[in-house]
C-alpha cells in the first residue's frame, strides 16, 4: 500500500475548531518535554494532540507499519514516510525507521531506504529479513528488503524490487532498478511479505493480488516462483499480508494467513481479516472460509505481526507481537493533528498475539497491549468495586490513561464507561456492552468519519456471561478497548476537545458492580 500524497484542508466534523477553541491554560493542554523519544516532539503550542504514549511520527506523514526486524539486541521498525506531505508537492513514500528494545519508547533514525533515487520513483509497502545465511550474496546477516515500487509513477503496474543493508539496517541500497518479481499483467501486485521457510530451506513471499494472496519461493531472494494462491472474495481487495506459524494453547501448531481489508460492504469490519490452517510451502488451506478479524474498530489498518524475542533473541513460539496504523483510508488526511502539531500519522500500542482454543474447538487470535507498558506507569488509582445504576461521574479526569475493570450483574440491558466526558455531560465515548453486542462509539465525541457511517464498532458478546472485563487505553486521539481478556478489540480514532476529560460509568436497564476498577496513566 503507498501513501496520500498531499494534505487535504481540515473540515467536517467540527474537528478544525478543536485547537482554536480550546483556552491556553488547560492543564490537559500544556506540551512536555520529550527530547530523545522518536515520535513524540514537542510542536511548541499551548495545544497539542500528540499522543502520549502511542508511536506518532515526528513530522509530516506516516502510514503503513513494515514489520518490524530483530537486529543487534533491538527492534527495527520501518515504516512509510512522506517528508513532502505539508508542502503538498512531490508525491510518495520513503521507509523511515526507529528502534526500540522494549516496543513502547522509540527512538527516531532517520530515512532508511529513500524514495525517488531510481527511475522506479518511490518505495512503498514490503518486507525486510535478516539473511544470516547470506542466501542472497551480500553477507551474513545482511538486511534485505523486498518492496513494492511502481514505474513510473502510477499504480497500475506495481513490481517488486530489492533493497539491502549492510550497516545493520540503517541505510539500505538498490539491487540495480530491475525488479526481482515482474508485474504478470495485473493491477493489484503489492505489499510482498517474506518469511523463511525452514522446513524447506527457501524463502517464501506472500503477496496481495486483489482477492489472491499469491505464494512465492526463492532460495537467493532475488529469483521467485510462484507456488499457489488464496483466493477471498467478499471482503474488499486484499492488501499488506502476512503470514507466520504460532503455537496455541493446547500446544498444537497453527499456520495464520492475514491481510488487511476493508469489509464494512459485507457488514465485516476495515482492519485485520485472518484464517487459520495449514500451509505446504505452497498452498495454504483454512479452517473455515470466513475470516476472523484480529480488531473490530474502523481504525487499525496496514497491520503487521512479528516475533516475539527476549533479550538474547531468542523466538516465542507460542506469542507474536502485532502493531497497527491508527487510521482509515476513507479519511486517512483528516486530523487535527497536522494544525495543531504539523503531523499525521498515529499508531495502535504494540499488543502481544497468542492462538487460543474455543470451547466449540475453534482457534482464534487473543491480544493484550506490550507487557513494558507496565515499566512506565506514571500513577496508579485503585478506586476499588463500584456499584452503578444509571450513571456514577469518577472523581478523577485525564486525557490519556488505561481504565481495567470487570463488570458483573444480575440482570440489566448494557454498561460500559464514558471515556473523554465533556464537563457537561453532553459529549463521550462510550464503551461497553449491550445485548448480544460489545461496542465503541465514538458519535457523541469529534471524530474523523463525516460520513455518520463509521460510528460504532460491534464484536459478539454473550450476555448469560453477565459479566465481562473491559481494559481501555485512551491517548489524546484514539481509544483502544480490548474485552474479555483481548478475544475482541476495537481500535478507533477519535479527537475530543482537550478540556473533555472527565470519566463515567454506567448501566442501562439495572445496576452492576464495576469490580476491581483501575485507572493507571503512562510516562513515557
Amino acid at each position: 500500500m503507498r501513501g496520500l500524497t498531499r494534505r487535504a484542508l481540515f473540515a467536517g466534523s467540527g474537528a478544525g475548531a478543536a485547537a482554536a477553541l480550546l483556552p491556553a491554560a488547560s492543564a490537559a493542554a500544556r506540551p512536555r518535554p520529550e527530547a530523545g523519544s522518536a515520535g513524540r516532539k514537542s510542536s511548541g503550542s499551548c495545544v497539542s494532540y500528540r499522543a502520549d504514549y502511542h508511536f506518532t511520527v515526528p513530522d509530516q506523514w506516516k502510514n503503513d507499519p513494515q514489520r518490524p526486524v530483530w537486529i543487534d539486541g533491538e527492534y527495527h521498525y520501518y515504516y512509510l514516510y512522506n517528508a513532502d506531505y505539508l508542502a503538498g508537492g512531490e508525491a510518495g513514500t520513503a521507509w523511515r525507521l526507529a528502534t526500540t528494545t522494549d516496543l513502547v519508547s522509540f527512538t527516531d533514525r532517520g530515512v532508511a531506504v529513500p524514495k525517488d533515487t531510481t527511475v522506479n520513483g518511490d518505495v512503498w509497502s514490503g518486507s525486510a529479513v535478516v539473511d544470516a545465511g547470506d542466501t542472497a550474496g551480500f553477507g551474513a546477516g545482511a538486511v534485505v528488503a523486498v518492496v513494492t515500487m511502481s514505474p513510473g509513477g502510477g499504480t497500475d503496474h506495481q513490481e517488486q524490487f530489492l533493497y539491502y543493508s549492510t550497516d545493520g539496517g540503517r541505510t539500505f541500497t538498490n539491487h540495480g532498478t530491475g525488479p526481482v518479481l515482474p508485474n504478470p499483467g495485473v493491477a493489484d501486485f503489492r505489499d510482498p511479505k517474506v518469511i523463511r521457510d525452514e522446513d524447506r530451506d527457501r524463502w517464501v513471499m506472500a503477496l496481495a493480488e486483489h482477492d489472491k494472496i499469491g505464494f512465492y519461493h526463492s532460495g537467493d531472494l532475488k529469483s521467485w516462483t510462484y507456488a499457489g494462491g488464496f483466493v477471498k472474495d467478499g471482503v474488499g481487495v486484499l492488501e499488506c499480508p502476512d503470514l507466520f506459524r504460532i503455537t496455541a494453547d493446547d500446544g498444537t501448531g497453527k499456520w495464520v494467513l492475514g491481510a488487511s481489508a476493508d469489509g464494512t460492504g459485507f457488514g465485516q469490519p476495515n482492519t485485520y481479516a485472518y484464517w487459520t490452517g495449514s500451509f505446504d510451502g505452497g498452498a495454504f488451506t483454512a479452517d473455515s472460509a470466513d475470516p476472523q478479524w484480529l480488531d473490530h474498530g474502523w481504525d487499525w489498518y496496514g497491520a503487521v505481526t512479528f516475533e516475539k524475542r527476549d533479550a538474547v533473541g531468542s523466538v516465542d513460539p507460542a506469542a507474536r507481537y502485532a502493531l497497527g496504523w491508527l487510521n482509515n483510508w476513507a479519511y486517512a488526511q483528516t486530523t487535527p493533528t497536522i494544525d495543531a502539531d504539523g503531523f499525521n500519522g498515529t499508531d495502535s500500542v504494540v499488543r502481544e498475539v497468542t492462538l487460543r482454543k474455543s470451547a466449540s474447538g475453534a482457534y482464534y487470535l487473543a491480544s493484550r497491549p506490550v507487557a513494558a507498558l507496565d515499566s512506565y506507569v506514571s500513577r496508579t488509582l485503585n478506586l476499588g468495586d463500584l456499584t452503578v445504576d444509571g450513571t456514577r461521574l469518577l472523581d478523577c479526569t485525564g486525557v490519556s490513561y488505561e481504565l481495567t475493570t470487570e463488570i458483573t450483574w444480575s440482570r440489566l440491558t448494557g454498561a460500559g464507561v464514558q471515556l473523554r466526558r465533556s464537563p457537561d455531560g453532553g459529549r463521550h465515548i462510550d464503551a461497553g456492552v449491550y445485548d448480544d453486542f460489545a461496542f465503541l462509539n465514538r458519535r457523541g465525541t469529534v471524530n474523523p468519519d463525516t460520513s455518520g457511517n463509521r460510528q460504532e464498532s460491534r464484536s459478539p458478546f454473550d450476555p448469560s456471561a453477565r459479566r465481562v472485563r473491559l481494559r481501555i487505553l485512551v491517548d489524546r486521539t484514539s481509544v483502544e478497548m480490548f474485552v474479555d481478556d483481548g478475544r475482541y478489540v476495537h481500535s478507533s480514532e477519535v479527537f475530543p476537545y482537550l478540556v473533555d476529560d472527565r470519566l463515567a460509568l454506567f448501566t442501562i436497564g439495572g445496576p452492576a458492580v464495576f469490580r476491581n476498577t483501575v485507572v493507571r496513566e503512562f510516562a513515557v
